[in-house]
C-alpha cells in the first residue's frame, strides 16, 4: 500500500471546516463531554464573539427542549394508540367469541372486526407518523395544552401556599 496524501485544498467552505474541526475535537479529547469553559475557549480561539456563542448555545438548548418535547409527544401517541389496540383486541374477541358460540360462524361480529380494525389501522398509522402538517398541528396543540396545565398547576399551588400561610 502506498502511502498517498491528498493535496490540501487553499480554503474550506463552512461545512467542510464544522466536519474537520468536529473530528479533531472527538479525537483530542478522550473524555466523551467538554465543559462549558472549554466551549467559550474554544469559541475565543476561532475568534467568535462572545455574543454569537451565546446565541447559538441558547439555540442549541432550546433545540434541545422542543426535541425533548416532541419525543414526549410521540411516546403519548403512542401509548394512547396502544390502549386503543387492547380495547379493540378485548372487545373483539368477546364478540367474535360470542358470534361463533350462538350461531357458529362468523357473521355479524366480522362487520365490527373489520370496520373498527379499519379505524385501530389509520389511528396507528397516526400515532407512528412524525411529520407533516398535521402532525405539527397536533404537536402544537398538545404542547401548548401542557403549558396551560403547568400554568394552572402553578398557580393553584402558589394560591394554596398563600391560603395557608
Amino acid at each position: 500500500m502506498s502511502d498517498i496524501t491528498p493535496p490540501y485544498p487553499d480554503s474550506y467552505s463552512q461545512a467542510e471546516i464544522q466536519e474537520i474541526l468536529q473530528l479533531a475535537i472527538a479525537s483530542h479529547h478522550t473524555e466523551d463531554e467538554l465543559s462549558r469553559q472549554q466551549l467559550w475557549e474554544i469559541a475565543s480561539e476561532l475568534d467568535i464573539s462572545n455574543a454569537v456563542i451565546q446565541s447559538a448555545e441558547r439555540d442549541w438548548l432550546e433545540r434541545k427542549a422542543v426535541d425533548r418535547q416532541r419525543r414526549s409527544f410521540d411516546l403519548h401517541r403512542r401509548q394512547k394508540f396502544k390502549q386503543k389496540l387492547t380495547k379493540f383486541a378485548i372487545v373483539n374477541t368477546f364478540l367474535v367469541s360470542l358470534n361463533l358460540i350462538a350461531i357458529g360462524t362468523l357473521s355479524w361480529s366480522l362487520y365490527i372486526l373489520l370496520f373498527w380494525g379499519l379505524g385501530i389501522a389509520l389511528n396507528g398509522w397516526k400515532a407512528y407518523q412524525s411529520g407533516g402538517e398535521a402532525y405539527e398541528k397536533e404537536f402544537q396543540r398538545w404542547s401548548f395544552q401542557n403549558e396551560v396545565k403547568q400554568t394552572v398547576a402553578t398557580v393553584w399551588t402558589k394560591l394554596q401556599k398563600t391560603l395557608q400561610a
